[in-house]
């Protein structure tokens, strides 16, 4: 009686702690939740790279050849366009050595380079930023997504004889016919960019205010990363009474 009443005193300890550890999954959440947010930016990169090749592909014809159905020659330096919402909205195809507007156009390696500094900049900016500060997120998701989808064209498209990158692909033309003015050609990585911007400017408004707190996703991997020394601690705490008991026996 004596020996189990020792066992079942020595043992309360051991399960008390075990039963007080975090979960080891507890940082795994975490984790999905941040390779979530850049399948988002998987998603949206792989849509803007779709529709610059459906485009060019569609409109790109040699010279002499036919319009496509449904396209018309426009009066802009006799491009193709086709209409989507009347002379307002259509598709049109264009190429662009620099970035909004053809701004640094005259400066390629300060153009691409920035934008690979800020491509690792968000990448790690959308990995870190607390999941409550959505508006955040989601415009930093959008801003790295176009930044990308330019990107790609600048690294992977052949460059011209006289440039050292690539041209970005544009192909959605807007026109305001009563000020007889020609939006710049965009993308869809452009359209990310200025969305995400918008929000980005937006949410700074809104930010909530964290004090000590690290957020939640911060308090997961801590918790996390602490439970594997409690579990190697309860696991000596075991042998141990596992010896003791072998010794009353």
């Amino acid at each position: 009686m004596t020996k189990s009443s020792t066992l079942d005193d020595a043992g309360s300890p051991a399960s008390s702690a075990t039963a007080s550890l975090p979960s080891p999954d507890l940082g795994r959440p975490v984790r999905r939740l941040r390779w979530r947010r850049l399948a988002w930016v998987v998603v949206l990169v792989a849509l803007d790279l779709w529709s610059k090749a459906y485009m060019f592909e569609w409109l790109d014809r040699g010279p002499g050849d036919a319009p496509p159905s449904g396209v018309e020659v426009w009066a802009l330096n006799g491009h193709w366009r086709v209409e989507v919402v009347g002379d307002f909205l259509g598709f049109m195809l264009s190429e662009n050595r620099g970035a909004a507007w053809g701004f640094g156009a005259s400066v390629p390696w300060l153009l691409v380079g920035g934008r690979v500094v800020a491509a690792v900049v968000l990448t790690v900016m959308v990995v870190r930023t607390d999941r409550r500060q959505r508006m955040l997120l989601w415009a930093l998701v959008l801003v790295l997504s176009g930044a990308l989808g330019n990107l790609f064209d600048n690294l992977a498209r052949t460059p011209p004889p006289d440039h050292p990158f690539g041209a970005v692909r544009d192909f959605i033309h807007v026109y305001f016919a009563h000020w007889d003015y020609h939006f710049p050609t965009f993308n869809v990585a452009d359209s990310c960019i200025t969305v995400g911007a918008a929000l980005l400017i937006l949410s700074s408004f809104l930010a909530p205010a964290h004090g000590a707190d690290d957020g939640e996703e911060e308090r997961a991997e801590g918790s996390a990363e602490s439970a594997e020394p409690s579990r190697r601690a309860a696991g000596g705490a075991g042998s141990d009474v596992g010896a003791t008991s072998a010794a009353g026996r």
